[in-house]
């Protein structure tokens, strides 16, 4: 059986993979599916509770940094009250 850290270790490698595709240019079919496998991967995890919304967030974030590099703006989510507005 596989550990939680050997799941979030494939998904950061999917995840690269996809972020990459996108960068080379790679064909919209192919970037539409590798974005699709680390859904369900994102997806299954979740489901399965072995990973929280915000250690997602947090891989998401960190190979996006390492892919793309650091975001020119750091933004904050709107309080509830405000995106229900």
């Amino acid at each position: 059986m596989r550990t939680k850290a050997d799941m979030l270790n494939e998904l950061k490698v999917m995840l690269y993979d996809a972020l990459l595709a996108k960068t080379r240019g790679v064909t919209y079919p192919r970037l539409a599916r590798a974005h699709g496998y680390v859904d369900g991967y994102m997806k299954a995890l979740l489901d399965a509770g072995l990973a929280t919304n915000q250690e997602l967030l947090a891989l998401v974030a960190e190979a996006r940094t390492t892919v793309d590099g650091p975001a020119t703006v750091e933004s904050t989510a709107p309080a509830s009250d405000e995106a229900a507005a």
